[in-house]
């Protein structure tokens, strides 16, 4: 027998009680904001979203440990759980999240294990979908005996701290691919900074159908890319769908496969992505097809990779946008701009060369994605079975 199951044999063998969450912790939503324009100011302080870090700012609304849940309906996961987030230190976080803190009687690293097991999904309501505070206060905590929550804390941190140091190696590995990609794009002595706008044949945006009208999404079969989906990516699947009369009759149009996409609208502007189908895209996609007689795509796509910070510096207005001037004005190298045929053969020679660093990095069939992945699965199988608590049997 276990420890754990020594403990609830002792302290809990007839089930546990349940309690509203706002019974359980502080939840702290009142003091949440908007970042202000003084603190957008690119800064020290880790700027909360929905679905985690968005930022850093310069200054901070909360100090201290705390755990943060996604409101927004668009971040709940695919089982149907919301976002849950570790959240320590001075941090600013917005109106897009619920933040709570400890309470005495109920650990708050339990209520971050446990939080993550509820679907949420039939609380999710309203014009925008949104977890709403009163639904969130509702949720129903079990409270097993502390000695109990401790144990379970120490059994799942186990698995969460391995993934922790696997992620920590990744990132490593990401930054000596970061560094191979700079040095392989501009150490070239023969090259000519353009503005990015002299390779492209055609810029456009998209929209967002009138989200009313069901005869824009009903049945819809054809792909309509957000900038959610937008992570410097190649994307062949996409999960959301418009109808033909949607593309007929409002701003989103088709773009072919293969343009560089660029997120120009708040907490993604700057994150670029390749659509390896054809797509329709909303309005805060930059969508570039390249003019592939003076570059090709997939160099130009990691010409805006390399230069994302550059990028999220012209960040404008209190969301922080982007516009398609803006973009396309950026400086991107190219190679022999007096030879078109030396010049498209370095490209491609630069585009192998960096492709193999980001399958080693982000293929998620092998290598360390694969094993991060595979202990994130194993850990949420401990979790909801160590956490499914038999409830205790009220007395009448």
């Amino acid at each position: 027998m276990s420890r754990l199951d020594e403990l609830i044999k002792e302290l809990c063998p007839d089930g546990v009680e349940c309690a509203p969450l706002e019974e359980c912790c502080n939840i702290l939503d009142r003091q949440r904001k908007p970042v202000t324009k003084s603190a957008r100011e690119i800064g020290q302080y880790p700027y909360y979203g929905a679905n985690g870090i968005q930022d850093y700012v310069s200054e901070y609304i909360f100090d201290g440990t705390f755990v943060l849940v996604g409101e927004d309906g668009s971040v709940i996961t695919k089982n149907g759980n919301p976002v849950v987030t570790w959240a320590k230190g001075k941090i600013w976080v917005n109106n897009h999240a619920h933040i709570i803190e400890e309470r005495d009687g109920v650990l708050l690293r339990y209520l971050y294990h446990f939080i993550q097991t509820v679907d949420v999904t039939p609380l999710i309501h309203g014009n925008i979908p949104k977890l709403t505070g009163g639904d969130f206060k509702a949720i129903l905590i079990p409270l097993p005996p502390l000695p109990v929550q401790e144990e379970i804390i120490r059994i799942l941190d186990n698995f969460t701290e391995l993934t922790a140091e696997l992620t920590a190696e990744l990132t490593a590995r990401k930054k000596q691919y970061e560094y191979y990609r700079d040095s392989l794009l501009l150490r070239n002595n023969n090259i000519s900074m353009v503005p990015l706008k002299t390779v492209v044949k055609r810029s456009c945006s998209g929209g967002t159908p009138t989200k009313g009208n069901s005869s824009y999404y009903d049945n819809g079969d054809i792909p309509w890319l957000r900038t959610q989906d937008v992570k410097f990516n190649e994307i062949y699947e996409i999960d959301s769908f418009i109808t033909e009369e949607a593309v007929a009759k409002t701003s989103a149009k088709w773009i072919p496969s293969n343009c560089v996409i660029i997120a120009i609208s708040g907490a993604t502007a700057g994150r670029c992505a390749i659509n390896k189908i054809p797509t329709t895209t909303n309005q805060h996609c930059l969508n570039l097809e390249i003019d592939d007689s003076k570059a090709l795509y997939k160099y130009v796509f990691y010409c805006v990779y390399s230069q994302y910070e550059e990028l999220i510096s012209k960040k404008q207005g209190a969301r922080g946008d982007l516009n398609s001037s803006l973009v396309l004005s950026l400086d991107i190298p190219i190679p022999y701009p007096n030879d078109v045929e030396k010049s498209l053969a370095e490209q491609q020679r630069i585009v192998d060369i960096l492709d193999r660093f980001d399958t080693l990095c982000n293929d998620i069939s092998s290598g360390l994605p694969a094993e991060i992945k595979a202990r994130q699965q194993q850990y949420e199988y401990y979790r909801d079975k160590l956490l499914a608590f038999p409830k205790a049997e009220l007395e009448v």
